[in-house]
């Protein structure tokens, strides 16, 4: 991209090409970076919000989109698209007054280099203020795209989670919390919610998470006291519960696998002293937050680039007396997180993760020392990649056995225990606790 002087049309500008290349498959945490560092600190939060809340509104906005337009627009006019779809998110999503959206949305069709487009802008965004209510009743009347997912992740929340669909629907397109996890080997919850409060930061503590505070409202993490030096770090309540389900004890040696950006490897050393800890992942890009992390809470470990599922590459042949196994999979317990998820997942592409699941099991399995315990986690709410998975990997291992989890919210879901989003403040994660 090149340098944009920053003012509120070309904002609009950047979150039409940031949206673009989402809608060509790239990830937002990978085109959004850049686009952010293009703006004025004045207009990151408009910037950031125009981005994510197309993404989490798409499927509506697209539809209405589809009944504005007299002819669909051809590939050519995928930045077009884009802006459109900006534009109506402004009117129907967030609290732009009519005027300033459309002005602003048509105006981006400079910097854009789409001249032409300009009329036809300005007329689709009119007409969508003309017909805003039966715009709205159009979608309201199809509780799949009122849902803002596509088709086969609503019938797969539906057929999985009943009863908790809507609730979970709900969730991801809720703006997420912001957690945090206290060191306790610096100072305890109680003081730490002392000084967010003398810094007149609200907060309060997560009532089933031990080290979990949730902040009323986002915020910049320098602004945060003693975050520079270790005392806290962003993390979810959910994500906090993996290191105490897997207990390490003083001393064990203990693999981190698929271990960056390193939130679980940090919270792995806050929790026992002196664990030998391994953190190895396969994306050197990623990997390279891990010692990053590592610095700032003035903790150590043997990090490592490598494919985890191939040990013989890289294991030194002693066993490990833990393994966290947070597996890569759908991130369907993230949505609200990651909106871009349910443009960029596909129906198809869960069996093949959930075969990549057992996979990285059956070969780190024999990297776990007799009676140690690995505990296979995964940010997904879909049955095929979590307790099927760990199901069919104990059916063929009679030496693994799974260990009951318990707590004080979620579900039992079969050798595991499932946490939904829109409960207990957490995001959607799995867990299964296996013993050798």
């Amino acid at each position: 991209m090149s340098s944009w002087h920053s003012d509120l049309h070309e904002c609009r500008a950047l979150a039409a090409l940031t949206l673009a290349q989402v809608l060509q498959g790239q990830s937002l945490s990978q085109v959004l970076p850049p686009a952010l560092a293009q703006v004025r600190t004045a207009d990151k939060a408009l910037l950031h919000s125009l981005c994510y809340e197309t993404l989490r509104w798409y499927h509506p906005l697209e539809a209405m989109l589809s009944q504005l337009l007299h002819q669909p627009l051809s590939q050519r006019d995928r930045l077009l698209h884009a802006l459109l779809l900006v534009g109506l998110c402004q009117i129907f999503k967030l609290r732009i007054p009519d005027h300033a959206a459309v002005a602003t949305t048509v105006n981006a069709t400079a910097p854009l280099r789409l001249p032409q487009a300009r009329k036809r802008v300005n007329a689709v965004l009119r007409q969508a203020l003309r017909r805003q209510q039966t715009l709205q009743q159009s979608i309201a009347a199809d509780p799949r795209l009122a849902s803002a997912h596509p088709e086969w992740l609503y019938q797969a929340l539906q057929q999985a989670w009943p009863e908790q669909a809507a609730q979970v629907l709900a969730a991801n397109n809720a703006h997420p919390t912001m957690t945090l996890r206290v060191n306790l080997k610096q100072l305890s919850r109680e003081a730490y919610l002392q000084q967010l409060a003398a810094e007149s930061i609200a907060a309060h503590a997560h009532p089933h998470v031990a080290t979990a505070i949730i902040l009323e409202y986002p915020c910049a993490v320098d602004t945060l006291p003693g975050f520079m030096q270790g005392a806290v770090s962003v993390q979810d309540a959910g994500a906090q519960l993996a290191v105490p389900l897997l207990d390490p004890q003083a001393g064990q040696r203990v693999l981190d696998a698929c271990a960056a950006p390193g939130g679980k490897t940090g919270h792995l050393l806050e929790y026992a002293p002196e664990l030998a800890v391994w953190a190895v992942d396969q994306d050197p890009q990623r990997l390279q937050r891990v010692p990053e992390n590592l610095e700032r809470l003035n903790l150590s470990a043997h990090v490592l680039s490598a494919d985890v599922s191939q040990p013989e590459r890289w294991w030194d042949g002693r066993p490990f007396h833990r393994i966290l196994l947070d597996v890569p999979c759908s991130g369907t317990g993230v949505i609200s997180r990651h909106p871009d998820i349910k443009l960029l997942r596909r129906a198809g592409d869960i069996a093949a993760l959930a075969q990549r699941q057992i996979r990285l099991l059956e070969a780190l399995w024999p990297l776990l020392a007799p009676g140690g315990s690995l505990l296979y986690t995964a940010c997904s709410v879909l049955p095929e990649e979590t307790q099927a998975v760990v199901a069919d990997f104990c059916q063929r291992h009679q030496h693994a056995t799974p260990v009951p989890i318990h707590l004080s919210w979620g579900w039992q879901a079969g050798p595991g225990w499932q946490s939904l989003p829109g409960y207990a403040q957490t995001d959607g994660f799995f867990y299964a606790r296996l013993r050798k």
